[in-house]
């Protein structure tokens, strides 16, 4: 215990010296709680004995301290929370590999022999309709009738052959559905489903992302629907 003597009653109140702690680079710059105390007895150490801090200065002080240490306490949780989102999205990602998904493009890769899975998307019936698989170039590889369709999600294959029935090459193909809405010709809406071969964990702006058959990526938040195969 050491003892402060000054020229005021409260110079004269005994003070038990506080153990210093080493300061941690995270802490360091930052004002503590034993920073605001230690300000706060000094300032009433140091005050005029005829003009003490009024009660709402006092207040005002230790409710502003008090929202800032609340703030950045919350600050803390919401990173802590952040992080354990992050790893439970990556598990859930990881979980994908070897799996399709279905994507909202129409283009896609494809190995020699593979089967590729679509899905077309109206919400008006359709009639007269047709599945066009093209090349790079804009060549019609195969085309696929289908007919007449109801509004609503109808799936599709293509065997990855051409229309000559001989195996289309390696390469990048797109699906074109065309057909009559309301008796005008018309584009639908064509997605495929895409073979998760691996996931990027810290992708481009901290983004989960998918590494899809083709060379292709997707985000993770991107998917609309996961199947087996």
């Amino acid at each position: 215990m050491d003892t402060v003597s000054g020229s005021t009653p409260l110079d004269n109140m005994r003070w038990q010296q506080e153990t210093s702690t080493p300061e941690t680079d995270q802490n360091r710059g930052m004002l503590t709680q034993e920073d605001f105390f230690a300000l706060l007895t000094t300032e009433l150490s140091h005050q005029d004995p005829t003009k003490p801090v009024e009660n709402n200065e006092m207040i005002s002080q230790m409710t502003a301290f008090s929202t800032t240490d609340g703030v950045s306490n919350l600050n803390d949780q919401f990173t802590d929370f952040a992080a354990s989102m992050s790893s439970s999205q990556a598990l859930q990602a990881s979980s994908l590999v070897g799996r399709s998904v279905l994507v909202d493009d129409n283009v896609f890769g494809m190995e020699t022999g593979e089967e590729v899975k679509g899905k077309l998307v109206t919400d008006k019936a359709a009639s007269n309709v047709n599945i066009y698989v093209e090349n790079v170039a804009g060549e019609i590889i195969q085309t696929v009738p289908v007919g007449s369709v109801k509004a609503g999600e109808f799936t599709f294959t293509w065997d990855g052959q051409g229309s000559d029935g001989e195996p289309a090459p390696e390469g990048a193909y797109r699906f074109r559905v065309a057909g009559l809405v309301e008796g005008e010709a018309s584009e639908l809406q064509a997605m495929t489903y895409r073979k998760v071969d691996s996931v990027t964990l810290a992708g481009a702006g901290g983004s989960i992302l998918l590494n899809l058959n083709g060379g292709s990526t997707m985000k993770l938040s991107d998917v609309i629907e996961v199947t087996q195969g």
